[in-house]
């Protein structure tokens, strides 16, 4: 998190990439406001994303970057693409933008804003609009999304670097746990040892519970201790240059129950069933579909979960997601699988009648087939 992990090669190719689609659509300028599409194409990499920054790609040229000022030595340290416009703190960032936006000529043009995301307010969005004179402009929030679900090769890379930090912080975690542990205690160990193995600040967690909120998706340690007879939930990742690899497993102190043990074979045999049906071509619905037809095999044709999995890969706090959406592996969805696609692919089997079990590892179409990235055992564990 303090330099740019990207080729100019790299860089170029992204923009070439936006600005065809651009093409494709008949838009002559577009303003991204989304953190992981300024980052995606500009490598910028800090925590100033938290307040408004906003990238203008115009269909030829220089692109800008506007955002507060005192960040100009950052920029200048990793911007190597965009020409950069700081605003003064007395101005809104609204008011930066449209101001340079106004040394344009927007006659006639047709403008794309990015306005479904985290980083453009509906406050900001209604200053730009009043602000901009422009006969036409368009919502092109996604756009760049969907770029961003097949990774380089460069991508990928930086990935499989952040799954070998999750399976070491998972380690770490799990040699921590034992009757008596304090939760703090866990997740310091767990924290210490990816920031050793070269993380970056993760876009969430580490989430690691105890039984008493074992079903809560996204809330962390708390203050108390492990005890003998309950069991932990764990769900972390590492994070290299935004890239991310989530990692989820569940531990068990003292004892597991047979039914579990049994539910643990069955994830197992799920976790596989997604990894053999990740193929070029297929959907994202098919790929749940295989996984539905393992549990419809042991007879839990009525459990239902609403995915299997989702995308991940570059993400800002507060997400691994990759902004404010999450793209899964649904029922039914139409999503075509492509290389270079990265999913959290997870099995949260828990309240099934006959046996609770999770377990999460990050898979990814490689140029070579499917890949799991992550290798911690499934388990089941008890400590």
């Amino acid at each position: 998190m303090f330099k740019n992990p990207f080729s100019d090669a790299e860089l170029a190719r992204r923009a070439s990439t936006v600005r065809a689609e651009m093409a494709t659509r008949g838009l002559d300028l577009i303003v991204l406001a989304q953190p992981e599409s300024v980052f995606y194409l500009t490598g910028l990499d800090h925590w100033g994303y938290f307040a408004p920054t906003y990238l203008i790609v115009p269909a030829d040229g220089e692109m800008v970057l506007v955002t507060r000022g005192m960040e100009w030595i950052t920029i200048g340290n990793q911007l190597r693409n965009a020409r950069f416009v700081g605003h003064d703190d007395s101005e809104s960032a609204p008011f930066g933008l449209t101001r340079e936006l106004s040394q344009i000529s927007l006659a006639g043009k047709k403008l794309g804003f990015e306005v479904d995301t985290l980083g453009m307010s509906y406050g900001a969005g209604q200053e730009i609009f009043e602000r901009v004179d422009a006969g036409d402009w368009t919502d092109i929030s996604g756009m760049v999304d969907h770029m961003r679900w097949v990774k380089s090769p460069e991508e990928m890379e930086l990935t499989r670097q952040s799954a070998k930090i999750s399976d070491i912080g998972m380690q770490a975690a799990i040699a921590a746990i034992h009757d008596g542990a304090r939760e703090v205690d866990v997740v310091a160990e767990c924290d210490a040892a990816m920031i050793r193995a070269g993380s970056n600040p993760p876009g969430f967690g580490p989430f690691i519970r105890p039984e008493a909120r074992i079903n809560e998706p996204h809330t962390v340690w708390g203050d108390g201790t492990y005890k003998a007879g309950e069991r932990v939930m764990l769900e972390l990742s590492g994070c290299v240059s935004r890239y991310h690899a989530p990692l989820g497993r569940l531990v068990h102190l003292g004892s597991i129950r047979d039914e579990d043990a049994e539910m643990a074979e069955i994830v197992a045999k799920a976790s596989d069933a997604v990894l053999d049906a990740l193929k070029e071509g297929t959907t994202a619905g098919d790929v749940f579909a295989a996984s539905q037809e393992v549990l419809d095999g042991v007879g839990m044709q009525d459990f239902w979960r609403h995915h299997c999995g989702y995308i991940v890969g570059i993400g800002f706090p507060p997400a691994w997601t990759g902004g404010n959406k999450v793209t899964g592996l649904r029922p039914g969805s139409d999503l075509v699988i492509r290389e270079g696609m990265t999913f959290h692919q997870l099995n949260w089997f828990f309240d099934t009648g006959r046996g609770d079990f999770f377990a999460s590892n990050s898979i990814m179409l490689a140029p070579e087939g499917p890949e799991r990235l992550t290798h911690t055992p499934i388990g089941p564990t008890v400590l």
